[in-house]
């Protein structure tokens, strides 16, 4: 991978991201015609300003002007009718190589574990996925090719100079290594520069992604003059990074320009003193000279600039790659067809931490046999969310056994497995999309009417009913524009058209208004009925109709059973609970 180490080029980053030009090989392959073609056109022009000079303008003969000038139109129009498919095809390119690439990292991201978003911030991500490769993109259309074009212009330039008058163009190449040094140092140092422009460009996303995100929390500490001075440093930051490659610019295009003036100097001076001599060097072929030094030395200038786009492409391309080279998905090797499955679930003294060293789950060992509801008590941290995750494998256990109907959940195919798990969160999530849509999740198989049916199962179609637009309203961004307790019913009837064999309530019922309370409650008797669910549950309620209670502690279960034998154990932990927090709840009712 490239590195901020000041290397000019990664050749090795190059060729992975020219193979996704693979696809479209014919059109790379007519760019580069193209360019070699653009090569030409630019000598002739000058060839035929040279001849216009010596052969018609120094002879005033009219007849061979007209003639020339007509050359000179043909030769144009053809170069901007070649310049202009050149950069349309460079720039269709980039465009179809950056959607390839970002369909591939975004499948790429799909498969990652939890793990993995765990210890990553969105704003970092969503710059690699949306900024970064379009960046990308701008190597095809502003870098790539256009260097090439330009290299390639520069040699059948010299070597025309050379054919010409040897002796000119010796005086041109004096002046030449100057501007090489220049133009290798410039771009080492853009090299670094740009790294930093990315790196703080990251920063910025993920901060105001985050404080966005959490700006009732801003709000509501009174956090907004903290977060405006740490806002202020992480911009000033950004400014003094794009202010490095500002000066960098400033010092070398000077320079540049200073070098093409000094040469054009050099050659009207040795070339007037030749033509005074009447020597085989022509006026023509002076001010040919003059277009073709420029020619030789704008392409150096411009291939520093694009050189800076095809850098910034090259760093943009170094961390997309590093995203698509991070191996951090959960293996997939499950090779047992499950079909519908019946919900049996068994943990066999199962091990976890999220954290190395650090266990969530210590030796966790229960059964929940098919049609059962399991409740799961326990203060916050006993491990009792992390239970569902691992049953989902959303992250890997550290040893011990997983089994559903008897089947290692490692042998069954990810796909299979979690198609026959519901989940309904506490914090339910919803997409910027119609209620429909967020309750289907756009699965071609589960159709308007089974939502509506399946609504009126669990009684909750007036309520969506009575919404503007009913089951297409929009519920905006993260379901905004429902109250907490509408997302629940919303997520509860995504669960429920799912037709799950196992069903998952994460603390879903905890934090809900008193207008949907018994809608929930409803709902809930419902969609557990005639499949194995797992309730994690702070409502009484909910708890006492379990089949079986798992009491969990810093990891561990301390305590099994239904409501009335857990109640019978003295100074238990479960009747210790009930006695504070559920007796409670009761008084309050």
């Amino acid at each position: 991978m490239a590195s901020a180490s000041g290397n000019a080029f990664d050749f090795s980053l190059f060729k992975r991201l020219i193979r996704y030009t693979n696809p479209y090989k014919w059109t790379f392959y007519f760019v580069a015609v193209a360019a070699i073609l653009l090569s030409f056109f630019a000598v002739l022009r000058p060839y035929l300003l040279q001849v216009t000079i010596d052969d018609s303008i120094v002879p005033k003969d009219n007849d061979n002007l007209i003639f020339y000038i007509s050359m000179m139109l043909i030769a144009l129009f053809l170069e901007v009718i070649f310049q202009f498919l050149f950069i349309y095809f460079a720039n269709w390119l980039g465009q179809e190589v950056i959607r390839d690439l970002r369909v591939n990292l975004f499948e790429h991201m799909l498969q990652f574990k939890m793990k993995y978003y765990d210890k990553s911030a969105v704003g970092r991500l969503v710059t690699r996925a949306v900024s970064d490769i379009e960046t990308i993109a701008s190597i095809f259309s502003e870098g790539l090719f256009m260097i090439a074009s330009d290299l390639l212009k520069m040699l059948v330039v010299l070597g025309f100079m050379f054919y010409n008058s040897w002796q000119l163009t010796l005086l041109v190449l004096t002046v030449l290594p100057f501007i090489l040094y220049a133009t290798r140092v410039f771009q080492k140092k853009m090299k670094i520069a740009f790294e930093d422009v990315r790196n703080q460009v990251a920063n910025l996303n993920t901060f105001v992604q985050e404080r966005i995100t959490g700006m009732k929390i801003v709000q509501l500490f009174t956090r907004e003059k903290v977060e405006y001075e740490n806002f202020k440093e992480i911009n000033d930051k950004h400014r003094k990074a794009w202010v490095k490659t500002v000066w960098y610019n400033s010092i070398f295009f000077p320079i540049a320009e200073m070098s093409t003036s000094i040469t054009i100097g050099l050659i009207v001076w040795y070339g007037g003193l030749r033509v005074v001599d009447n020597d085989a060097i022509s006026l023509g072929i002076i001010i040919m000279f003059i277009e073709l030094s420029q020619m030789l030395f704008r392409p150096l200038r411009q291939i520093a600039d694009k050189f800076n786009t095809l850098q910034m492409g090259m760093v943009a391309a170094n961390r997309v790659f590093g995203i698509l080279d991070t191996e951090s998905s959960i293996p997939d090797t499950g090779t047992v067809k499950i079909g519908k499955l019946k919900g049996a679930i068994e943990f066999k003294d199962v091990r976890f931490g999220y954290i190395e060293e650090e266990e969530v789950l210590k030796g966790v060992s229960f059964k929940a046999n098919t049609g059962e509801t399991i409740a799961i008590v326990g203060a916050t941290g006993a491990g009792k969310s992390t239970i569902i995750n691992l049953l989902n494998r959303f992250y890997e256990i550290n040893s011990g056994q997983i089994l559903v109907d008897g089947i290692d959940i490692t042998d069954i195919p990810l796909k299979s497995l979690r198609s026959e798990i519901a989940v309904v969160l506490q914090n339910v999530f919803l997409f910027a999309d119609t209620i429909v849509n967020n309750i289907t999740l756009n699965h071609p198989e589960i159709t308007e009417e089974d939502v509506v049916k399946a609504a009126k199962e669990i009684g909750i179609h007036d309520f969506i009913n009575s919404l503007p637009n009913g089951y297409h309203y929009n519920v905006k961004e993260r379901g905004v524009m429902l109250s907490s307790g509408q997302r629940q019913l919303i997520s509860f009837l995504r669960a429920y058209v799912s037709n799950p064999s196992i069903l998952v309530l994460d603390e879903a019922t905890s934090s809900v208004d008193s207008y949907s309370e018994q809608l929930i409650q409803d709902a809930t008797d419902k969609i557990t009925e005639g499949r194995t669910s797992i309730v994690i549950a702070h409502r009484l309620a909910t708890i006492k109709k379990a089949d079986k209670i798992i009491v969990m502690d810093a990891g561990r279960i301390v305590e099994m059973g239904t409501h009335r034998e857990l109640l019978a154990v003295e100074n238990g932990y479960y009747k210790n609970l009930y006695e504070v927090q559920f007796m409670a709840e009761e008084s309050m009712r």
